[in-house]
């Protein structure tokens, strides 16, 4: 995907999100996020789209900590939530292309752009928890598009389970398969229309690539839009063949902090 169809996805979930948080209201229960409410997850996002903000606006080159949100409710903070999403928007649609900053795993593109990797990451962020308040205002979720599922699904495997920080960990060598089914990929293997990845454990960081080269000891396959999902614990995983405690594995340790 291109970063401007990054940009238009961020813009369109982000004013769904703020919808079926106003739908819902802000002490609303968020099902899928255990302890939370609507307005704990208005506050998440929207600081977390003001950290990235000022990564690009500012051209920071090192981590900084995310801020705190501010001590609004209801209305007022659905508001602020729509602004901070709207500043976002902006600043990403307006930075130059070759705009030097801070990122956390590798851009999705060559030669790796900052641009790119902020403006993909937050639009995932926000698809992400989109689903969330709209689990919180209680009808049924707005479908994520093939394309866009199978892009999150690689930016999680390849780019936050590349890190040392990731848990997902095995005392001894296993083997994920991670297969979405009834894509239009077609990448991975001639005359296939999933997208796969093969996910090697370790005591390591995960290593994965786009491939079905190694035999797995589980596969978690399954239509692109619900494994993404799955992969972020928010459903169940659609499919699974193999051994079990794996995805157990996942579930219990897969968390991004």
């Amino acid at each position: 995907m291109k970063t401007a169809e990054f940009l238009q996805a961020l813009d369109r979930e982000g004013r769904l999100l703020a919808a079926a948080a106003e739908e819902a209201g802000t002490d609303a229960v968020v099902p899928t996020c255990p302890g939370w409410r609507v307005r704990d997850l208005l506050g998440h996002t929207g600081a977390v789209h003001e950290w990235a903000a000022a990564f690009v606006a500012d051209g920071h080159t090192s981590p900084r900590p995310i801020g705190d949100p501010p001590e609004l409710d209801g209305t007022e903070l659905v508001a602020w939530y729509r602004d901070s999403h709207r500043r976002l928007v902006d600043i990403l649609a307006g930075a130059p292309a070759d705009v030097e900053c801070w990122t956390f795993h590798p851009a999705p593109q060559e030669p790796p752009s900052p641009l790119a990797f902020w403006t993909r990451r937050q639009a995932h962020e926000t698809a992400v928890h989109r689903y969330d308040a709209e689990q919180a205002r209680g009808a049924a979720p707005t479908t994520i598009e093939g394309e866009f599922a199978v892009d999150g699904i690689d930016e999680l495997l390849r780019g936050f389970h590349a890190r040392s920080r990731s848990r997902v960990r095995t005392p001894e060598p296993r083997v994920l398969r991670v297969r979405a089914t009834g894509t239009t990929d077609g990448a991975d293997t001639a005359g296939s229309a999933d997208a796969v990845w093969t996910v090697r454990l370790s005591d390591g960081p995960p290593v994965t690539v786009r491939d079905a080269s190694a035999a797995p000891d589980a596969e978690l396959s399954g239509p692109a839009d619900l494994l993404y999902l799955a992969l972020w614990n928010r459903v169940p995983v659609p499919h699974v063949t193999g051994d079990g405690s794996l995805v157990a594995l996942w579930r219990e340790t897969s968390a991004i902090g």
